[in-house]
């Protein structure tokens, strides 16, 4: 069996969260360089802003990503809103939902590892945001329906996948 030595150092030729950052500005998206190892922005979506949170870690080598959406899960609502995410989460090849327990708010995360990698692309951050704005903008009509709506999981899961056949 092979050992793998998780405490060895690799240094990116560019910082990853420098690449993150050239992207984003270049959507013209609101952005803070809160530190060295994060990033915040905003993007404005059909539904909602959502609030994108890029995270460095040195020790593991990796970026953790989040975007968070503002719709508050109540506490009578929290049994109803899990079953959804199991349901959702069955539908990703990246990337998951989960609640975001400081705030009850749902959110999609994704982390993505680079150890041994020289660069991290423009085109790989591109994908990584595009992946999980059309997550979010797909599912936050379920989170709407269970929350606010009234629905069961299953209801709203299918609501938020049908898609338009035809013109208006």
């Amino acid at each position: 069996m092979t050992q793998v030595n998780i405490n060895e150092k690799y240094t990116l030729e560019i910082p990853p969260l420098d690449i993150i950052e050239e992207v984003v500005s270049n959507q013209g998206w609101h952005l803070n360089r809160v530190c060295e190892e994060e990033i915040t922005a905003i993007y404005n979506g059909r539904w909602c802003d959502y609030s994108l949170h890029f995270a460095w870690s040195d020790e593991i080598h990796a970026i953790n990503f989040t975007c968070a959406f503002d719709i508050r899960v109540p506490d009578k609502k929290a049994t109803m809103v899990n079953n959804l995410l199991a349901l959702i989460n069955d539908k990703l090849w990246l990337g998951h939902f989960c609640i975001w327990q400081d705030e009850a708010l749902p959110m999609y995360r994704h982390a993505f590892p680079l150890r041994g990698v020289d660069n991290f692309a423009p085109q790989q951050v591109e994908d990584l945001l595009e992946n999980a704005i059309t997550a979010c903008e797909k599912f936050y009509p379920a989170f709407q329906y269970v929350i606010w709506g009234g629905k069961d999981p299953q209801q709203a899961i299918v609501a938020s996948i049908i898609e338009p056949i035809g013109e208006a």
